[in-house]
């Protein structure tokens, strides 16, 4: 499934290449001491978890930016991106602290500089990032609610600082909880990744 990875990202590097095929046999290692993802996934990582978490990087390309996971269970989306993108940094949190512990074996594992995890709630982060990134954790206005506060004024990219969720499913009772002045862009994954699996699946932009 690497040689898969290279078909949609042809310029990565030999050492992402072989973090990338690493994913695999450390997740199973700890899925059989904690369950990191659903045991009918395991075998499906690559798509189901590495690549969609890489659809992110198909919205955008991040650019020494500072990256707040916020809910990341078992490293995603942060992990990926994180390998993807080196010279960003990614602060990973989850309010369950065996998830974080997963994390930082993964981090250790791969030797990632660019991550931090933290065990704790969004309510209690202090700092501000460039995007809050996020995948299957709340509804659309919740997140939006936790986020703002994170998401600093300072913009550096293109495309303005904000919230970046891997949702799926019929989202539009859920955008119809945001505020009607709020900027939010839907996009399918499926013009990304041709795969099944990521029918009626998104990346959603909610400018902050």
């Amino acid at each position: 499934m690497v040689d898969r990875l290279s078909e949609y990202f042809p310029r990565l590097s030999e050492s992402q290449l072989k973090s990338f095929a690493a994913l695999q046999s450390i997740y199973e290692e700890w899925n059989a001491k904690i369950n990191v993802v659903s045991r009918k996934d395991i075998d499906n990582l690559m798509i189901r978890h590495v690549l969609h978490s890489l659809a992110i990087a198909k919205f955008i390309t991040f650019n020494e930016a500072s990256i707040l996971d916020l809910g990341c269970g078992g490293g995603f989306p942060g992990i990926p991106l994180a390998i993807l993108f080196p010279d960003s940094t990614f602060h990973l949190v989850d309010a369950r602290s065996k998830k974080i512990t997963v994390v930082d074996a993964v981090v250790n594992e791969l030797g990632l500089k660019n991550v931090i995890s933290e065990h704790g709630r969004a309510e209690e982060l202090k700092s501000r990032y460039d995007f809050v990134i996020t995948r299957a954790v709340a509804k659309l206005d919740v997140l939006m609610t936790w986020s703002r506060k994170l998401i600093s004024n300072k913009q550096k990219h293109a495309m303005p600082n904000g919230l970046i969720a891997l949702k799926g499913g019929d989202l539009k009772a859920e955008r119809a909880l945001l505020a009607s002045w709020e900027y939010v862009e839907q996009h399918p994954i499926l013009s990304y990744f041709n795969e099944d699996f990521f029918e009626e699946k998104y990346v959603v932009y909610v400018q902050a």
